[in-house]
């Protein structure tokens, strides 16, 4: 049996965080344990989280104060790092989770069994679904070939290998990328249907739109697939004038000379990836 060790960041997550731990707690395939890391929350979060573990000794709580600003990436990511802290290393997978989620009653097992079939596995997940008119329709930003960051789930030799977790936007991208330069393979299970209770993106303000072209920078796109990126995700998101906030954030990070998320030889690979990508798509 897999050892399935599970951190989830929670900002003011009273709404969910329960429903969460609920679905996780009625798993066909239990977690080893599981971590809420409490950033900085003003409502019953803690209250909510405390009554789970009063009845699953699996469930730990780490209370953290960052700040109330919104800075995707790296706060939720900082925050998971916060509950990896407490956490030992007798783990087989690590999952990072939102705070917001509510899986299937098979979800772990089957994740398991698909870690456990392939041993060049890296990543695996399902896909997220949102309400919409009472109905549970797939998230718009969902594509087959990549996990989304509200449920990411590690082999731990992978986890390892991509050096964890990156607190920048963009982590949730440049894992897989990485994944797959340490010849790992990435798993999504269209059956896996997750509950996705907040949209993703929905609390992004300006400053956060202009980091998503900064992540491109940091990636070592290079501006011709960082402009084909920028504008593919500006129409996935039916607004067009986001494709000019995407490019100035790849401007201004270059000239402010930021540091990579990787080194050059990552960058060499990745933009050889996302070119053979777009090439394939086009019947190339």
């Amino acid at each position: 049996m897999l050892n399935f060790y599970i951190v989830i960041p929670a900002h003011n997550e009273a709404d969910s965080i329960g429903l969460t731990l609920e679905s996780l707690s009625q798993q066909t395939f239990l977690p080893k344990k599981v971590v809420v890391v409490n950033d900085h929350s003003t409502d019953d979060t803690k209250t909510i989280v405390e009554t789970y573990i009063e009845k699953y000794s699996w469930i730990s709580i780490v209370n953290v104060k960052s700040s109330n600003k919104h800075l995707p990436g790296s706060k939720i990511i900082n925050a998971f790092y916060k509950g990896l802290e407490t956490l030992d290393d007798n783990y087989d997978i690590m999952c990072k989770f939102d705070a917001d989620l509510i899986f299937p009653e098979n979800y772990l097992e089957t994740i398991s069994n698909h870690f456990k079939a392939n041993l060049k596995l890296g990543m695996a997940a399902g896909f997220c679904y949102i309400q919409k008119d009472k109905n549970w329709i797939l998230e718009d930003l969902t594509n087959k070939d990549h996990i989304r960051g509200a449920l990411k789930s590690y082999r731990k030799e992978c986890f390892l290998d991509i050096g964890k977790l990156k607190p920048a936007m963009g982590w949730d991208t440049i894992d897989e990328l990485l994944a797959k330069y340490y010849h790992w393979e990435i798993l999504t299970d269209k059956s896996l249907h997750v509950k996705h209770l907040k949209p993703t993106g929905a609390s992004y303000n300006k400053s956060s739109k202009y980091m998503q072209g900064e992540a491109m920078y940091k990636m070592r796109y290079g501006f011709s697939i960082t402009a084909i990126s920028a504008f593919k995700l500006a129409m996935k998101k039916k607004n067009i004038r986001l494709f000019n906030d995407y490019m100035s954030g790849y401007f201004k990070a270059k000239k402010e000379n930021i540091t990579p998320l990787v080194t050059p030889e990552q960058g060499d690979f990745i933009r050889k990836l996302r070119w053979n990508g777009m090439l394939k798509k086009f019947g190339f």
